[in-house]
């Protein structure tokens, strides 16, 4: 059985290395990623953050230094969320593709909803990275 799933993409102006330091870091993910945490800490070793559903755990399964930026996120029922995430190389720069998948029971409006907050990530994530790492003149 597979869900349906729809691929996400967005260009970055940096290279693979740069962008998963950043986006590969869960004490940056409220600098960008709104729609998976608005606050994080580390207890006991994990990541917990403060998510739109709730108090969530976050763990990258990596590698992280090859762009590999799959992360497992464990809900507040306890089960767990796997989202494929990676940075590819494209040119000097490269490519984010997160992949997201609609689940049993999810309409197509919270499916739409999910795209939307992904895209509004990917182009924060964007942001960032040109905040701290600004193109040479």
């Amino acid at each position: 059985m597979t869900w349906p799933a729809v691929h996400i993409s967005r260009s970055l102006d940096h290279d693979v290395a740069t962008v998963s330091s950043v986006a590969g870091d869960p004490a940056n993910l409220p600098e960008w990623a709104a729609g998976l945490s608005t606050g994080i800490r580390q207890e006991d070793g994990r990541w917990i953050t403060d998510s739109p559903l709730g108090v969530v755990e976050v763990t990258f399964t990596g590698p992280v230094e090859l762009g590999i930026l799959d992360h497992d996120v464990t809900l507040p029922d306890g089960s767990v969320v796997r989202n494929p995430f990676r940075i590819v190389a494209n040119d000097e720069g490269s490519e984010a593709v997160f992949t997201l998948f609609r689940r049993d029971g999810m309409s197509e409006e919270e499916f739409q909803a999910d795209a939307d907050a992904v895209r509004r990530d990917l182009d924060q994530l964007a942001v960032l990275l040109a905040e701290r790492f600004p193109p040479a003149r």
